[in-house]
C-alpha cells in the first residue's frame, strides 16, 4: 500500500454537498488539497473567504486545474446541470472523478462519460454516502447474503424542506423534481439488494410548491420479478423529517428507524434466531456515524481504490444502473 498523499482539487462548490467534501479532503491525512476552479463568478464570490472555503486556492480557469498533471483527482461539485460536463472534462484530463450526485439527466451523455473513463482506467465514484453508513450496509449485507430470506419489499422515504431558492435551481433543468435530487441514495442501496427494475412507476407531483414547475412531492414504485419497491420524497416535510428504510423478506426484516441519519437503531425481526439474534423482534443499537463521517468514509474507500488499487465499494455498472433508474423515475428517459 503506498503512503503518498494524493493531491486533489475541487471543481464547482453549487452542489449541496460541495462543502462537506471540501471539508474531507482538507482534513484526511492522505490528501494534499490544492485549490478549487468555480466557473461563476458570483457563485465564487458568494463563498470565497468562507466557512471551509476560507482559505482555499482558487484557479482562475479550468484549464489550469486540468493541465496540472500532479493532481491525481477532482471532485466534481457544480449544480445537477453543471457536473456531468465537469465529470467529463476531468475524465478527459486523464484524472480520477470524486462525482457527486446525480450524474445528470443526459442518458447519452453519461454513458459516454463513463465509457471514457473505463478506457483510459479511470476512477469514477458517485456521491452516495449511505452506501458508508454503518445502519444501510449492515441492512445491506443482510439482505444480499440471503439472512432475510428472499426480498419481496422494501420501501424508502426519505423527505426533506427545501426553501423556495433551493426548489427553483431544481426546478431550472429537472422535470423530475425532487425524487430526481434525492432518490439516488435510497434506490443505491435497492438496487444493489435486487438489481435492475424490470418497471418503474413515478407519480410527479405539485402539491404546495414554492415554485411553478417544482415537482416537490414523488412516489415511484420499482418492480422486480420477485419483489417490488417504492421510495417516496417531498420537499416540504416539516423537520426533523422522519427518515426511514424497510426491508422485508420471507425470513425476516430490517427497519432503519428514524431519523437515518445518524440511524443508530435497526429493528430486526426473525423467523427463527440464527446469526446470534432471538427469533421475533429486537433493536440492534449501531455506532452513530453522521453526514460528515459518512463523506470522510467516501474518501477513504475513493483513495483506496484510485492510490492503493483496492477494488470499489461499487463497481462502474452499477453507477450507471442507478443513474439509468434515476432517470426512469424522474421522468427523463422512457425505458
Amino acid at each position: 500500500m503506498s503512503t503518498s498523499r494524493l493531491r486533489m482539487a475541487q471543481y464547482g462548490t453549487g452542489h449541496g454537498h460541495a462543502g462537506g467534501k471540501l471539508q474531507s479532503m482538507q482534513q484526511n491525512p492522505d490528501i494534499d488539497f490544492v485549490g478549487v476552479f468555480e466557473p461563476n463568478a458570483e457563485r465564487r464570490a458568494a463563498v470565497a473567504g468562507r466557512g471551509v472555503f476560507a482559505d482555499v486556492k482558487w484557479f482562475d480557469s479550468e484549464a489550469e486545474m486540468l493541465a496540472d498533471e500532479s493532481i491525481i483527482a477532482i471532485a466534481a461539485e457544480g449544480r445537477n446541470d453543471e457536473s456531468l460536463g465537469q465529470a467529463e472534462a476531468i475524465v478527459a484530463a486523464g484524472k480520477h472523478v470524486w462525482y457527486d450526485k446525480p450524474a445528470g439527466d443526459d442518458w447519452a451523455h453519461a454513458q459516454r462519460v463513463f465509457a471514457a473513463a473505463k478506457a483510459g482506467a479511470i476512477h469514477i465514484q458517485m456521491g452516495y454516502m449511505l452506501r458508508y453508513h454503518e445502519a444501510f450496509r449492515q441492512v445491506t449485507d443482510w439482505a444480499r447474503a440471503g439472512f432475510l430470506g428472499d426480498v419481496f419489499s422494501v420501501r424508502a422515504h426519505m423527505s426533506t424542506f427545501l426553501p423556495k431558492e433551493a426548489q427553483q435551481i431544481i426546478a431550472d433543468g429537472h422535470e423530475g423534481g425532487i425524487l430526481y435530487d434525492l432518490s439516488g441514495h435510497v434506490l443505491d442501496q435497492i438496487l444493489w439488494i435486487l438489481g435492475r427494475p424490470e418497471k418503474v412507476t413515478s407519480f410527479l407531483r405539485e402539491d404546495g410548491a414554492l415554485v411553478p414547475g417544482f415537482k416537490c412531492n414523488g412516489l415511484g414504485v420499482f418492480e422486480f420479478a420477485q419483489a417490488i419497491a417504492t421510495v417516496d420524497i417531498a420537499a416540504r416535510e416539516t423537520r426533523p423529517m422522519a427518515r426511514r428504510f424497510e426491508v422485508y423478506g420471507t425470513k425476516g426484516s430490517a427497519i432503519i428507524l428514524e431519523p437515518f441519519e445518524p440511524g443508530t437503531r435497526i429493528r430486526l425481526c426473525l423467523d427463527e434466531a440464527r446469526g446470534g439474534f432471538q427469533q421475533g423482534e429486537q433493536i440492534v443499537e449501531l455506532a452513530t456515524r453522521g453526514r460528515q463521517q459518512c463523506y470522510d468514509a467516501e474518501l477513504v474507500d475513493f483513495i483506496a481504490v484510485v492510490r492503493d488499487g483496492q477494488a470499489p465499494a461499487r463497481d462502474a455498472e452499477h453507477e450507471l444502473l442507478v443513474q439509468e433508474t434515476i432517470l426512469r423515475v424522474a421522468g427523463e428517459l422512457r425505458s
